[in-house]
């Protein structure tokens, strides 16, 4: 078992091994103590693992916890969900000791994550990522929300688990499309400032999948402690995801939050290198490692159109929008441009090289 600390303004530790989710109810033990529980997952993930999870819960003392469930997808991360979820765990009368349980993917993390913000002004919870995407990123940093009409993650809060508890066993059932959106934020920890991770990668994440995810988990780690709330160098974990959302939202969300990112990153790079920033030998790399995990590095939606939904992302303040751009392989920087030039930037970057 790999167990890294996250020193933030709730300490948390992040646990990573085989079996794990057996052992669920002991290390809930020693991180939460004695209190209510209410497990929170998707329908897919329900009949797989939450009877597992159950088991290891009661047979560490905790009475039968509640449960909610909700048909999975992006298309359920919204205000709708979210408040049937609060208003389940209000009628079942959760307190400010008590504590959610996210099993599931980004989707469950994100939602419950918000949810237990919120209720009774916060309350605790664990999170149980069963998705390499969730495994490798938004399971960690305490980053929660759900989307709105205008776009994806506009309503949140910062607010960090009390536990990570990562059983690698439980991505062996991932399809294989859901297993390559994880590789995509594997790709960009490399890409953003771990050159040797990306070289690593040539072999697969499968080739060494334990190592691959604590490696990522101490990359965002480091830039958590740094920067927990998102003002400065934190941002860099964005790379890719300001056009990706653009892509998700245009696609209605039929084109997976990994596969967006994937093409997001080789827009912004392909864009870098007609800017002169990035050499061209990057970008190629990028593109290569990209297509070897089966991801997009494309999409099919004009400049006009990504910049249209771009405009509105979370990370753009008055008339200047910052995007996070590869100067080369593992050297990625923030990219303040004004809103205006945004479509420019991404037609550019649409272009093959």
């Amino acid at each position: 078992m790999k167990e890294i600390c996250v020193h933030a303004s709730t300490p948390y530790r992040i646990l990573i091994g085989d079996r794990l989710l057996d052992r669920a109810g002991e290390l809930c033990r020693e991180a939460i103590g004695a209190c209510r529980l209410c497990v929170v997952t998707d329908d897919t993930v329900n009949a797989l693992y939450a009877e597992r999870l159950e088991s290891a819960l009661t047979a560490a003392g905790y009475e039968k916890p509640l449960r909610f469930v909700f048909p999975h997808g992006e298309g359920s991360k919204n205000l709708q969900t979210l408040g049937s979820l609060l208003e389940f765990i209000a009628e079942g009368r959760l307190t400010r000791t008590d504590c959610l349980i996210a099993l599931g993917g980004g989707v469950v993390g994100d939602m419950t994550g918000f949810a237990s913000a919120v209720y009774l002004r916060g309350i605790r919870f664990v999170q149980i990522p069963t998705t390499l995407l969730a495994a490798v990123d938004s399971s960690v940093g305490g980053k929660t929300g759900v989307d709105l009409c205008a776009g994806k993650n506009l309503a949140g809060a910062f607010h960090q688990p009390s536990l990570v508890i990562c059983d690698p066993t439980t991505l062996d059932t991932l399809p294989d499309a859901t297993y390559a959106d994880g590789c995509a934020e594997v790709i960009k920890y490399g890409m953003i400032n771990d050159k040797p991770l990306f070289e690593r990668l040539r072999f697969g994440v499968k080739s060494a999948q334990e190592d691959i995810i604590a490696a990522c988990v101490e990359d965002k780690r480091a830039l958590v402690e740094q920067d927990e709330f998102d003002r400065g160098q934190r941002q860099l974990l964005n790379l890719g995801h300001t056009v990706g959302h653009a892509i998700e939202q245009c696609s209605h969300f039929r084109i997976s939050h990994g596969s967006a990112v994937a093409a997001g990153m080789a827009i912004v790079t392909r864009a870098a290198v007609r800017r002169g920033l990035c050499p061209a030998g990057a970008s190629e790399a990028l593109e290569k490692l990209l297509h070897s995990h089966h991801l997009p590095t494309g999409c099919g939606f004009t400049a006009s159109e990504l910049a249209a939904v771009a405009s509105a992302d979370k990370k753009r303040t008055g008339d200047r929008i910052t995007l996070v751009v590869p100067y080369g392989v593992g050297d990625s920087r923030l990219y303040p441009i004004a809103v205006g030039e945004l479509a420019d930037f991404i037609r550019e970057g649409l272009l093959a090289l």
